[in-house]
């Protein structure tokens, strides 16, 4: 691993060999959140989501990232509806018509990895679906952007261009990040246009892009727990993302999923 440095940025540029191990990492994180998306149904906890996260990290021999992160005590979030990030897993109940956001990181040999799933549980409203929909849209547009020479800012116009042109907000307080040996590194990756173009995309850098949307207005505020951000406005909120490479010739999904 070498360090690129552009500005006040300190990046990571990762060989092929710790690329290899966040590749084994995301894969191993890809069928955790495969088996956790299959939980999202009327009835059960998000302490159980957690619950079942942490056997199966056990199993294939993960850490998690987040627990004990700056205090945080769980293995996962589980944001459910108008909570946008963070939501500490406990007794709520997921009900019918809820949208739940997982996000989930594992330490692998050295390096982290990062994604997030949002999904609706039973039959969700079509305007749930579509927030949905779109910010899946937006990442996956986003990943597909994203090659050696473009600056962050080119992938933060297309997350924001999508998610907008569909009627919904994205979310300024919270963005995307770098991420390898520690699981938050530079660069950061906004969701929205930026005045800061960002750092020139070279091979070996590897980033988590998450798309954080709205179904109304951006702004959001942090519960008492410390750690729950939720839209001012009540709306639903939806997160998804992936750990990917940039490569010599474009991207790779470090964090793909069976499903």
């Amino acid at each position: 691993m070498r360090i690129w440095k552009e500005g006040t940025l300190r990046i990571s540029i990762k060989d092929k060999r710790e690329i290899a191990i966040m590749r084994e990492g995301g894969k191993i994180l890809g069928l955790i959140l495969s088996e956790l998306q299959k939980m999202i149904v009327p009835g059960t906890t998000t302490k159980a989501l957690d619950e079942r996260a942490a056997q199966l990290m056990q199993k294939y021999g993960v850490e998690a990232s987040f627990k004990g992160y700056r205090g945080y005590p769980a293995a996962i979030c589980a944001s459910i509806n108008e909570e946008v990030v963070h939501g500490i897993p406990g007794t709520r109940k997921i009900i019918g018509g809820d949208i739940v956001t997982i996000d989930c990181g594992v330490f692998c040999k050295g390096f982290h990895t990062d994604s997030a799933i949002t999904g609706g549980a039973g039959a969700i409203s079509p305007e749930k679906s579509r927030l949905i929909a779109t910010a899946e849209k937006a990442l996956a547009k986003a990943i597909e952007s994203v090659k050696p020479g473009i600056r962050i800012r080119a992938v933060s116009e297309i997350i924001q261009n999508t998610v907008e042109k569909n009627g919904y907000s994205v979310i300024r307080d919270l963005v995307g990040h770098g991420i390898g040996r520690e699981i938050h590194e530079d660069p950061q990756i906004p969701n929205f246009r930026d005045k800061d173009p960002g750092p020139i995309l070279q091979p070996g850098m590897t980033l988590a892009i998450e798309p954080i949307i709205a179904m109304g207005n951006y702004e959001v505020k942090i519960l008492r727990d410390g750690w729950t951000f939720v839209t001012k406005d009540g709306s639903p909120s939806a997160q998804v993302e992936h750990t990917v490479a940039v490569t010599e010739k474009g991207v790779e999904i470090l964090t793909k999923r069976s499903d």
